[in-house]
């Protein structure tokens, strides 16, 4: 088991346990699906029922330009429009918060934590979409490593 110390903040600083060594990549996916903006976003509400929370919106070239959460397609409902009739670019979330498969651990937690996020997209430099990393993601790195 590793040394647990606590930060300024009170979180749990994970900092000689493998867990505490696991960056994003360890932990992503890698199969992605996205789309780009002139999507449907009764597609994309489709897409969603078959298990998908949040679906990256890219263009022609994986570049990450936004993301479409249930929240934007309810809240387009909310308005009183027709998710058929409506565009992902419309009611994506533009720049989204990501993190790079170099990101550690601790910080992806606080990134999920402090945006109330489930998911967050995983970039390159260049910010092309490369992976996604969920909350569940993180705790089955937690649940897998030798921490527990």
């Amino acid at each position: 088991m590793g040394t647990v110390s606590f930060d300024k903040e009170g979180r749990t600083a994970l900092r000689e346990s493998k867990f505490g060594h696991m960056t994003v990549g360890a932990l992503m996916e890698e199969d992605v699906q996205s789309e780009g903006t002139d999507v449907k976003c009764e597609f994309i509400a489709s897409m969603m029922m078959e298990g998908f929370g949040s679906v990256p919106i890219v263009d022609d070239t994986n570049r990450l330009l936004g993301i479409v959460s249930e929240f934007d397609l309810l809240n387009a409902v909310r308005k009183g429009r027709r998710l058929a009739d409506v565009t992902a670019g419309e009611v994506m979330t533009p720049n989204p918060v990501s993190v790079t498969k170099d990101t550690d651990i601790t910080t992806v937690i606080d990134v999920l934590h402090n945006n109330h996020l489930i998911r967050v997209p995983v970039v390159d430099s260049t910010r092309r979409l490369v992976g996604i990393v969920a909350r569940r993601d993180v705790l089955r790195g937690y649940l897998q490593s030798s921490y527990v």
